[in-house]
């Protein structure tokens, strides 16, 4: 798993590529959490070089979320495709989360 970061804005876009799974979600969750304990409240995750996620994954999205909410933050995703859109629809995320098709329609709404 790859995370780059950048500031668009006030929105973290967070981009992910590789594999979110047992392994690397405590890291991809590690990672989120410094940038909300640095006073971020909105991040766009960028899904289109996410290959798969893992149950664990999903957890550490929703550690992420239940954290962001008390601090009256949000978290939004962009760009799903193959194995993870179908994991996002399976698993009832894509009606938790707004999922936006590109990260320029994401950004607008931000």
């Amino acid at each position: 798993m790859e995370i780059n970061k950048r500031k668009e804005k006030d929105v973290v876009v967070v981009s992910v590529s590789g594999r979110i799974d047992a392994v690397t979600a405590p890291d991809f969750e590690k990672n989120l959490s410094e940038s909300i304990g640095d006073g971020e409240k909105t991040f766009l995750i960028k899904m289109n070089q996410l290959e798969y996620i893992s149950s664990a994954g999903l957890r550490s999205i929703l550690a992420i979320a239940k954290v962001l909410k008390t601090r009256e933050g949000k978290m939004v995703f962009s760009e799903l495709h193959g194995p993870v859109k179908d994991v996002f629809k399976i698993s009832g995320f894509g009606s938790i989360f707004t999922i936006y098709d590109t990260e320029e329609d994401a950004l607008k709404q931000c």
